[in-house]
C-alpha cells in the first residue's frame, strides 16, 4: 500500500530488496475508492474505485498502471491512495541521522504536493551527475570543467530552492499540529518546536530569488573543497530538521520515552494535516510498531483510528498489541511465506 500511495518503501530504497528471492519482478496491485459513507439508512454508494498497479524489476525499471492503462510517469500513480506510515523504524527519527528526518519530511511533502516527487527525482539526478563531474574532471581542461559546473550549479540552485521552499512550507503547517499533540501526550509538560535548518542564513525570507542566489553563491564558494572531496556539500540534501523540546534538542537531551512520544506526535500531526488538505482521512499503515508503544500511547492511537481512519496493522504475533485493537469491525489475516492463510 505504501508503494502504491507514495512510490516508496520505508523498508528499503532499492527495488531489488522488495522482490522475492529467485524472482525477476514484483507486482503490487490495489483498489481504492473515494471512501465517502452514505449515512444511516442510505443506499450503498457507487465508489469511484480505481485499480492501481506498480511493477518493479530486479534488473531495474518500473511500470505504473492505473485502471489497466500504462502510465508514462510513475508520479501519475500518486494521488488516489493517500497513506501515512508508522513503523518501528520511525522510532529512530528523533535520535537517528539527519537523512532520516529529511526523508520523513520528503514523504510528508509528497502527500501534500505529488509534484514534489518529480522535483526530488530531478534534484537527485543533478546531484549525481555533478558529483561524477567533480570526481572525474574533464580531459578538455579547467575552463570547460568550470563552464559545466556553472551550468549544473544554476540548475541545482533552481531546483534546490523549490525543494527548500516546499519543505519549509510543509513543516510550518505541521508545526502547530505536532506541538498540540506533544502537549496532549505529555500532559501539558512538553512544548515541541520544529525548525528547518538550511545552510543559507535567510530565516524569514519567503521569496525564491534570495534563496536561489544564496545557494548559488555557496556552491561557487565551496567548489574547491567539493572538488577535493568529489561530492556536493551544499544544498537541500545537507539540510536538517531540528526537533526541540523546551528549546533543547530532543535528539541529544530527550529521554527514550520523550522521543517515542515525539515520533507519535509527528505521525498524528501528519494524519491530521493530510486529512485537512484533502478532506478525507488517509489510510494509516502501522508496520510492527504497536509492540514498541506502551498501553497509554496505544490507547490514544486507537482513539484516533476510531474517528474514521482505515488502518492496516502488521505484526509477527497478535500478542504484540492490546486486545482492544482486535475488537469491533477489525479483521485478522494471517500470511505465511507469502501465502494467505485465512
Amino acid at each position: 500500500m505504501e508503494l502504491l500511495g507514495s512510490l516508496r518503501s520505508h523498508r528499503s530504497s532499492h527495488d531489488r530488496d522488495l522482490i522475492r528471492h529467485g524472482q525477476s519482478r514484483a507486482l503490487v496491485r490495489g483498489w481504492c475508492g473515494d471512501g465517502h459513507s452514505p449515512g444511516a439508512g442510505a443506499p450503498a454508494p457507487v465508489l469511484d474505485q480505481q485499480e492501481l498497479e506498480l511493477e518493479v524489476r530486479r534488473q531495474g525499471g518500473r511500470q505504473a498502471r492505473r485502471n489497466g492503462r500504462s502510465l508514462e510517469r510513475q508520479l501519475d500513480l500518486v494521488g488516489p491512495l493517500r497513506c501515512v506510515g508508522f513503523s518501528a523504524l520511525d522510532l529512530e527519527l528523533v535520535r537517528g541521522e539527519p537523512a532520516l528526518r529529511r526523508q520523513w519530511l520528503d514523504r510528508v511533502v509528497l502527500q501534500l504536493e505529488p509534484v514534489y516527487g518529480e522535483l526530488l527525482a530531478r534534484y537527485g539526478r543533478l546531484l549525481r551527475q555533478r558529483s561524477q563531474l567533480l570526481r572525474r574532471g574533464l580531459s578538455q581542461g579547467e575552463q570547460q570543467l568550470h563552464s559545466l559546473l556553472d551550468a549544473f550549479d544554476l540548475q541545482i540552485a533552481l531546483i534546490g530552492t523549490r525543494l527548500h521552499r516546499r519543505r519549509r512550507r510543509a513543516l510550518a503547517r505541521l508545526q502547530p499540529l505536532a506541538a498540540a499533540w506533544q502537549e496532549r501526550l505529555s500532559g501539558g509538560r512538553e512544548q515541541l518546536e520544529l525548525r528547518y535548518q538550511a545552510g543559507s542564513q535567510l530565516e524569514g525570507e519567503e521569496a525564491e530569488a534570495p534563496w536561489r542566489e544564496a545557494l548559488l553563491e555557496q556552491l561557487r564558494r565551496q567548489r574547491p573543497e567539493e572538488r577535493r572531496l568529489g561530492a556536493c556539500q551544499v544544498g537541500p540534501h545537507r539540510d536538517e530538521v531540528a526537533m526541540l523540546l523546551g528549546e533543547e534538542p530532543a535528539r541529544r537531551f530527550g529521554s527514550a520515552g520523550q522521543q517515542r512520544t515525539l515520533v507519535l506526535a509527528l505521525k498524528l500531526a501528519e494524519l491530521e494535516l493530510v486529512q485537512q488538505l484533502w478532506g478525507e482521512p488517509p489510510l494509516l499503515l502501522l508496520d510492527d510498531v504497536l509492540a514498541e508503544l506502551d498501553p497509554k500511547r496505544q490507547e490514544l492511537l486507537l482513539e484516533v483510528v476510531g474517528t474514521g481512519h482505515q488502518c492496516l496493522v502488521s505484526a509477527t504475533h497478535l500478542t504484540s498489541f492490546s486486545t482492544a485493537w482486535q475488537g469491533g469491525d477489525s479483521q485478522v489475516v494471517r500470511i505465511c511465506r507469502g501465502e494467505l492463510m485465512d
